[in-house]
């Protein structure tokens, strides 16, 4: 299907529908500790940082205890909460298409790794990931940490190496890696935001990437 080697994929707002519940769980966590209420847009910018990075950029005049407060708050009522977001039509299908394909398949994710361990779990998706790095292991996105490790892991280059997300954060990192990226737009920014980071293709949802895989397997 494609000449890479290793594609990575973002999580949430890439592969699993979880955009809104991120923003409820975090206007929970605001509304408990009553700080100054945000926006949803305000809240969805920040989704593909590490936790931590994430609270201070909400809140850049905060302190560390309020910060620590509110990574806690959301953490918990995040691990808490029986919703369950469901993944992208397709998201399924085009990993097991791409396993197929003999490529290694990797995730590179703001979650920790107790979050990520939970939706691997629910969606039965672990076993198609050769592996897995989240931010409280690496430094948090736009660092190339994650990807870099997972290239190393595998024993890539960049120029063999895919990153599909759905914020500028997630193609910033692949970019400072020396990786080639694609930026899908169900997900937290749109696609100003991720044209700007001058990925490969802007795509719509992961029937267009499978297509898009299919189609440009020979410019590879």
């Amino acid at each position: 299907m494609t000449n890479y080697q290793l594609i990575v994929f973002d999580w949430d707002g890439t592969l699993m529908d979880s955009t809104g519940h991120i923003v409820n769980c975090m206007r929970q966590a605001i509304t408990k500790l009553e700080l100054e209420p945000l926006a949803d847009t305000q809240i969805s910018h920040i989704i593909g940082l590490g936790l931590n990075e994430a609270v201070q950029t909400l809140y850049p005049a905060g302190n560390a205890t309020m910060w620590t407060s509110l990574a806690d708050c959301y953490r918990q009522t995040w691990l808490n909460n029986p919703e369950e977001s469901p993944l992208f039509e397709n998201a399924r299908e085009l990993l097991e298409q791409l396993v197929k394909q003999d490529i290694f398949l990797g995730v590179a994710t703001g979650k920790s790794r107790r979050g990520l361990d939970k939706v691997l779990n629910a969606t039965g998706l672990r076993d198609l990931f050769i592996s897995t790095r989240c931010a409280d292991e690496c430094h948090s996105k736009p660092h190339p940490q994650m990807v870099m490790e997972l290239m190393d892991f595998v024993g890539v280059n960049g120029v063999d190496t895919l990153m599909i997300g759905d914020t500028e954060f997630d193609l910033l990192m692949a970019k400072s890696a020396g990786a080639d990226s694609i930026g899908i737009t169900h997900g937290a920014h749109d696609e100003t935001k991720l044209q700007a980071c001058e990925p490969k293709a802007i795509l719509h949802d992961l029937h267009q990437v499978e297509s898009w895989l299919n189609n440009h397997r020979s410019d590879f």
